[in-house]
């Protein structure tokens, strides 16, 4: 490789940002630079150099990611990676990630986290999927409720600046409450819902629900695109994000958005797994409700992220991990659960069970089962029955999802 890779500086951030854009064949405006420039970490934002000219980079955010148990532990969440077409094959991007990995192991992140744009590139870096997405396209014609719902409180339309604050307090207690969830500070939770793609024609709008006292306990961030063939309203609604502190609550702000006048179609995407509009609708196949790959979890140091969620049930488990991308993970790690917590050392005991890291960071969240990877031959299972007492153990409900598209 004839590149060097080091930290950018803050003057060199446009043009590191617009590199990153252009090898996913993207362009990104000025306001947009800015907007991304206000949750910048420069010292964790690497960029491969050939000469003096950026071919290539990866940015990482510092984050704390609700796991397990109820605690948040440390993370990378690895925001975007990208090398351009002309310097790919070269290991840029393998470099790139190692040097990544390292820096999280030196500031103590026991977890990486990211979206991926193809899930093969980075289960080759140890990464597995830890979370599914839920995608609906819900007709509001068909979008009744089950007998039984009555409407509570009220629904009102705020400007951003003054939903924010009312929004907050609801994420922090969805995100505190649900695996994978990422806690934001006030940079990111602006950053989420600022103005690069509140276009003129396309505004975003904010709606808050109150219970019946005047309290926030729900909100939903939406844009509409007009579309009127033969002077016939065909409106589409997208739904950005939508979040609740009570099962009253969630029904209260869907019921408002699929009462919108002259919207046909609503849309939303980065839904959880489980989401409650499936057992909430009369037709529930009318959402066509699709999963997709979600969020995807690395364990940087298998023994600390392990120690770090918690556990349902008491138990022991011994895992031979072969981690062909980081050398430090291979072994055979001993987890002894006790009262909700957990204790795994490094041990030359028999495993009971055997998978690469990537099997590991899958089921890291509750999301996928231990089970289910023996079934796909991803685990292979060396004590019969390790399987069903590992998901014992590492049982975890509500589904993991991370609704921030970082």
């Amino acid at each position: 490789m004839d590149v060097q890779i080091r930290p950018i500086r803050a003057e060199e951030f446009a043009t590191y940002l617009r590199v990153l854009e252009a090898s996913a064949h993207g362009r990104v405006s000025d306001e947009e630079v800015e907007v991304e420039r206000s949750i910048a970490e420069y010292e964790r934002q690497l960029a491969a150099f050939d000469d003096e000219t950026v071919v290539g980079g990866s940015l990482v955010a510092t984050f704390r990611v609700s796991v397990p148990g109820g605690e948040t532990v440390p993370a990378a969440g690895i925001k975007h990676v990208g090398v351009l077409p002309s310097h790919r094959r070269r290991g840029i991007n393998t470099a790139l990630m190692r040097a990544q990995l390292d820096d999280a192991v030196a500031r103590g992140e026991c977890l990486a986290l990211l979206h991926a744009s193809e899930g093969g590139i980075y289960r080759r870096f140890g990464f597995g999927q830890a979370t599914f997405l839920g995608d609906l396209r819900m007709e509001t014609g068909r979008a009744a409720f089950l007998p039984g719902y009555q409407p509570q409180g009220r629904v009102r339309l705020l400007e951003r600046d003054d939903a924010l604050p009312r929004m907050r307090p609801i994420y922090d207690a969805v995100a505190a409450a649900r695996p994978g969830m990422v806690a934001l500070d006030d940079r990111w939770f602006s950053w989420r819902f600022t103005a690069p793609h509140h276009q003129k024609e396309s505004p975003w709008y904010y709606a808050i629900h109150e219970t019946e006292a005047g309290e926030p306990d729900a909100y939903a961030v939406y844009e509409v695109k007009h579309d009127w063939p033969g002077e016939v309203p065909r409106l589409e609604l997208t739904v950005h994000e939508a979040m609740a502190l009570t099962p009253q609550a969630t029904a209260d702000i869907w019921r408002f958005v699929f009462d919108i006048d002259l919207v046909q179609l609503v849309i939303a995407g980065m839904r959880p797994a489980d989401d409650p509009l499936l057992w909430l609708l009369v037709e529930p196949r009318r959402m066509r409700f699709t999963l997709t790959d979600g969020m995807y979890a690395r364990l940087v140091d298998v023994p600390a992220a392990l120690e770090a969620r918690g556990y349902a049930s008491d138990g022991r488990i011994v895992f031979e991990v072969r981690d062909d991308f980081w050398s430090r993970n291979d072994g055979r790690f001993a987890l002894a659960a006790s009262a909700g917590s957990a204790t795994c050392e490094r041990t030359d005991e028999a495993p009971d069970l055997a998978c690469a890291v990537s099997a590991l960071g899958a089921t890291y969240l509750g999301g996928t089962t231990f089970s289910q990877l023996v079934a796909a031959g991803q685990i292979e299972e060396r004590t019969q029955g390790a399987s069903a007492r590992a998901d014992a153990i590492f049982r975890s409900e509500p589904a993991p999802w991370c609704s921030l598209p970082f």
